[in-house]
């Protein structure tokens, strides 16, 4: 069956989604668009939800939220879901005290541990779509000036660090492939949002630059295109930790050029367009899914 939406068919096409912790997210959104456009979906998700992931896709209390989007029957059904700490590129990497909790102690949830295992799960499969949609500040609630050090550097190393290291680790399967890679990134990477604290603001700001050159290495090395989504506010569970998120999507509603706030699957459909051959000129650029806020004068 060739899936039927917005012309895009992934059929035959694997896909390795980091970030689904929960089933209120831009991450679970995309996977479920990603399946419904014939893509095979790999979850890894960090060891410490793995289990919450799991009751998602199986109780039937979530039923509804796992139904595909634009009609396609069924439900997201990934082909594996495995544990993936973005914050380790090895195991070797991990603090003992680290590698001693649950979650850790099983197997080797590094990012290079995760590719092994999704090298195992899937016969050595090729990558054909890589989806970055980690962040994370121990300090977020903090402005810029409260921010300590340390928890600036974990900001930079989760949030920006890790599309380096993802693409890296998933270069040697994409070979060939016509591979795409996609992340989130958000306006406070150019514009101050005082709410956006703990250093997210400058770890945005070097996602994107680690995009712009990943897109040059990636595409040199690997034939692969690396392109981010800057999304609006949205009120996802991760999202409510910034404080009162719906007084940030309330604001830009007000001021955006189309007078309202995103939907999780608007973010959804424009990476699944990125990652098609639809997009397959596109690569080191910028997506904004955000109603026209950033054209706006403040």
């Amino acid at each position: 069956m060739v899936p039927c939406m917005l012309g895009i068919n992934l059929s035959g096409k694997n896909a390795f989604l980091t970030g689904v912790a929960d089933d209120g997210g831009f991450a679970w959104d995309i996977a479920k668009t990603l399946q419904a456009a014939g893509a095979k979906v790999y979850l890894a998700s960090h060891p410490r939800t793995v289990s919450i992931v799991e009751r998602l896709l199986r109780r039937p209390q979530s039923a509804e939220s796992r139904q595909l989007p634009y009609g396609v029957q069924g439900e997201l059904a990934p082909a594996a879901l495995f544990g993936c700490d973005v914050a380790y590129d090895t195991a070797a990497e991990m603090p003992e005290e680290v590698k001693s909790q649950k979650g850790y102690r099983e197997e080797d949830v590094s990012i290079q541990g995760a590719f092994e295992k999704y090298r195992a799960l899937s016969g050595g499969a090729p990558v054909d779509i890589l989806v970055h949609s980690v962040a994370f500040s121990p300090e977020i609630q903090k402005n810029h000036l409260e921010t300590s050090r340390a928890a600036y550097l974990m900001a930079q190393s989760i949030s920006a660090y890790s599309l380096v290291a993802l693409t890296r680790a998933a270069l040697p399967f994409m070979k060939g492939r016509d591979a795409s890679v996609v992340g989130l990134t958000y306006l406070a990477s150019e514009r101050v949002v005082p709410g956006y604290g703990g250093g997210m603001a400058s770890a945005k700001a070097a996602l994107e630059c680690d995009a712009r050159a990943l897109a040059y290495f990636a595409g040199r090395e690997a034939g692969a295109r690396v392109n981010l989504i800057s999304a609006g506010p949205y009120p996802s569970r991760a999202a409510r930790s910034i404080g009162d998120i719906q007084v940030m999507v309330d604001h830009v509603k007000e001021r955006s050029a189309l007078p309202r706030a995103i939907t999780s699957q608007e973010v959804a459909d424009t990476a699944a367009f990125l990652l098609s051959p639809l997009a397959s000129g596109i690569t080191g650029d910028v997506l904004y899914v955000d109603c026209g806020y950033h054209v706006m004068a403040p």
